[in-house]
């Protein structure tokens, strides 16, 4: 009787898991929010864990589920053209030339919104960190106030940070899409600083979970002053990190599965910074034949 039972049970949850795996591309959007809180571990200290489940904030309408039905399809119809047409939705002529492309330029408030801004307000800091269009809306003006004051939770020992990222690109159903920059070599920017450095941080998508925190990163410094400066930095000088910490087992980036670009101010110094950033690009430099910058070692080395 117990073997029958758990047998039962076996196939009862092998039926849940097949239904969910097929409702997902459904309702991936409609859920998106509240998984999204569901697998967030992270929260700060001295805060109260939320009361309210997270299914019970998710709208199960007909008429809304109905309308992001449609908005898929749709998507999935020009997914499907540009994958006819050619690699990225141009003619593979035209994508094995390409010598440069602009990836994200700041002209309405709807580039801005292709970008998320964040501090050290998230772990209880005080840091500031705004982002609107620079004059005559020719490019984007990221800005803030810089504070070092490390939050009295009892837990927290370094704050004083502010950053600035792009959202990842999502496909129809809810699918993860990356950029594929394997056809160039370099990152290519039109900034103008206020003497700061920057951080320049690349995510890509993990094959492991314990990849999750990793960033690739390369230093920006400005100059400041009225004068706008063009910023190259090949893919070859981003080290890997991770949670803030140089790896030892260093490799290149993985330039086909690109997930977001970012920016990062953490230079210890208190006070106010802007940086105006005209368009990011990429470059492919024919001049440019260096494949990594830094050393690699065996894991395994023989005794």
């Amino acid at each position: 009787m117990a073997l029958t039972t758990a047998l039962l049970n076996s196939v009862y949850l092998r039926g849940i898991c097949c239904r969910h795996k097929v409702l997902h591309p459904l309702l991936g959007p409609l859920l998106s929010d509240s998984m999204s809180k569901l697998y967030s571990s992270y929260r700060r200290p001295g805060s109260q864990p939320e009361k309210k489940k997270s299914w019970q904030s998710t709208d199960f309408s007909f008429k809304k589920s109905f309308d992001v039905l449609k908005t898929q399809l749709s998507m999935l119809k020009e997914e499907t053209k540009d994958y006819l047409v050619g690699p990225g939705g141009r003619p593979l002529n035209q994508y094995l030339l390409e010598q440069t492309r602009v990836l994200w330029e700041f002209r309405s408030q709807e580039d801005l919104n292709k970008w998320v801004i964040s501090s050290d307000v998230e772990i209880g800091g005080k840091s500031e960190v705004y982002l609107k269009l620079g004059r005559n809306n020719q490019a984007a003006l990221l800005y803030g106030t810089l504070n070092t004051e490390v939050p009295r939770d009892g837990e927290t020992k370094y704050s004083g940070y502010c950053s600035m990222r792009s959202k990842p690109r999502m496909g129809s159903f809810a699918r993860k899409k990356y950029y594929d920059w394997s056809n160039f070599n370099s990152l290519y920017l039109r900034v103008r600083g206020d003497g700061r450095p920057w951080m320049v941080n690349i995510y890509t998508d993990p094959y492991f979970s314990h990849q999750k925190d990793d960033l690739y990163n390369y230093f920006m410094f400005t100059r400041g002053g009225p004068y706008w400066q063009e910023v190259k930095i090949p893919f070859s000088k981003f080290f890997l990190s991770s949670r803030g910490r140089v790896q030892d087992n260093q490799h290149p980036i993985w330039l086909d599965k690109i997930s977001t670009l970012g920016f990062t101010i953490g230079d210890k110094v208190d006070g106010p910074f802007q940086l105006e950033i005209d368009f990011i690009g990429l470059l492919n430099d024919r001049a440019h034949t260096e494949e990594f910058a830094y050393e690699t070692y065996e894991k395994n080395t023989p005794v």
